[in-house]
């Protein structure tokens, strides 16, 4: 029986996979990489380098596969559907990387940025490939350091406060409105900075781009304040690399404890 390990390598800091990561990673025959092109090709090498760093040289190999285009150009009620395709199109590719990349008594592994249960599809790809029914394997799981846990270390601050929660979201869904009852709220995926419908309130923004990488950038403060600091550096940053992956906490009423 081929087994998968999908290993959660964190935000990007190779000091951040945890020992069960590193243990997986020296038991893995072959690993997995998708090709996002050139211009992301920065995020191929910093996987590479966590494999130079932590599993002996020639113990494994690596496939590469180019990762299919999503439309990003989809928007209301076409979003999940573009998401949907874009999802089966990976989930073609994964069935034959693993059918013809990795033997039956093999070990294969995806590496996926942050922590696999976040806001990543790996694991329903996964099993979208074994419903298919043309490959069989057994898969787990090895939780990552995710980019939210990241943010909040660097800016020395929690996630929730006393007695109150916190809520994960998309750009997207802020943009319908702030989450009815709850005052913390991390944002992931907003291409938009969405953040700036909120200058007006009474709101803190604790905000990262490529946490735990050598290009970090982080900024805090209320978000009238903040704004236009986070906007000229996120452009910059853009502009230099071609591509940006960000996140940010927002904190409503932050003069509470």
């Amino acid at each position: 029986m081929r087994k998968i390990h999908v290993i959660g390598i964190g935000a990007g800091d190779p000091d951040q996979l945890t020992l069960q990561a590193v243990r997986a990673l020296r038991g893995t025959d072959v690993f997995f990489l998708l090709d996002k092109g050139e211009v992301k090709s920065d995020l191929t090498r910093l996987r590479r380098d966590m494999l130079e760093t932590h599993v002996p040289e020639g113990t494994y190999r690596v496939v590469e596969a180019r990762d299919p285009e999503r439309d990003r150009r989809a928007g209301g009620a076409a979003y999940s559907p573009a998401v949907g395709d874009w999802r089966s199109a990976r989930a073609g590719i994964y069935e034959r990387l693993i059918v013809d990349e990795l033997g039956e008594d093999e070990t294969g592994a995806f590496l996926v940025w942050g922590d696999p249960s976040l806001y990543d599809s790996t694991l329903g790809i996964l099993e979208e490939v074994l419903g298919r029914g043309v490959v069989t394997f057994e898969y787990d799981v090895v939780p990552g350091i995710s980019s939210v846990s990241s943010l909040v270390a660097r800016h020395r601050t929690g996630l929730n406060r006393v007695a109150g929660s916190v809520q994960i979201t998309t750009g997207r869904r802020l943009a319908e409105g702030f989450p009815e009852g709850v005052d913390d709220v991390v944002v992931m995926l907003d291409a938009h900075q969405t953040f700036r419908r909120y200058a007006d309130q009474d709101i803190h923004i604790y905000w990262g781009a490529y946490l735990g990488t050598p290009d970090e950038i982080t900024v805090s403060g209320p978000i009238a304040e903040a704004a236009p600091r986070i906007e000229r550096l996120r452009a910059e940053a853009r502009e230099r690399k071609g591509w940006i992956m960000d996140t940010y906490l927002l904190r409503r009423n932050p003069e509470r404890s």
